[in-house]
């Protein structure tokens, strides 16, 4: 006997956007059960139409993914939530982590990164490390101004560089990325080093001005 397909609700206000990620899901076995144009159709669909994941973009007019999340949360509906995003959304991905959101994608994800983190999150894993693609690694390279980094950045420093941008401690780091939170710490140390700044806060706006993340 088959698994039954992972029942999902969609919300983006781009209607192109959500036929794209529409047909892209059905071809991987998921049923899109509902589409949402913004937050207050998602909510309102849901209230009548259980799933077993939200997959949502945070950048919607009206109510958006977060603000939408946050009503979800305080009627008490603990439907998983992954939110689409982009890396300038640190503020965002922070409001969002407290929000009670259980993952983040990149909204250039591979296909098959899409459907395991829709998979991983529905099965009440959360997903704290937004997905890499050669897009995103293509700008390691910085700007020559700006007092630059005197290094150049490793695939597991930029990771937790954009972890330390959603707003996790060190032993949430260390449990997503399956490290000693010692060695996190030492790799935060390194970092804060390489950008010149003492706190994590500047070290994340001088990573994304200088679009390390």
């Amino acid at each position: 006997m088959s698994e039954a397909p992972i029942r999902v609700a969609l919300a983006d206000d781009q209607a192109l956007v959500r036929a794209g990620l529409r047909a892209l899901l059905q071809q991987q076995g998921i049923e899109i059960v509902f589409e949402a144009d913004d937050g207050q159709a998602l909510l309102d669909a849901l209230q009548a139409t259980p799933v077993d994941i939200v997959l949502s973009d945070i950048r919607m007019p009206g109510m958006d993914g977060i603000a939408a999340l946050e009503a979800l949360r305080a009627r008490g509906d603990a439907t998983p939530v992954l939110l689409l995003t982009t890396f300038d959304d640190a503020d965002l991905l922070l409001r969002a982590s407290e929000a009670g959101a259980q993952g983040f994608l990149l909204k250039d994800a591979a296909p098959e990164d899409l459907r395991e983190a829709i998979a991983r999150v529905a099965a009440g894993e959360t997903l704290l490390q937004p997905v890499s693609t050669d897009a995103v690694r293509a700008r390691y390279r910085y700007h020559a101004d700006d007092a630059p980094p005197r290094d150049t950045f490793g695939k597991r420093e930029v990771a937790i560089l954009r972890l330390i941008a959603g707003g996790y401690s060190n032993k949430e780091i260390a449990r997503s990325l399956f490290l000693a939170e010692g060695t996190v710490k030492n790799y935060v140390s390194e970092i804060l080093d390489k950008l010149g700044t003492r706190d994590r806060t500047r070290a994340v706006l001088k990573a994304i001005t200088l679009r390390i993340i």
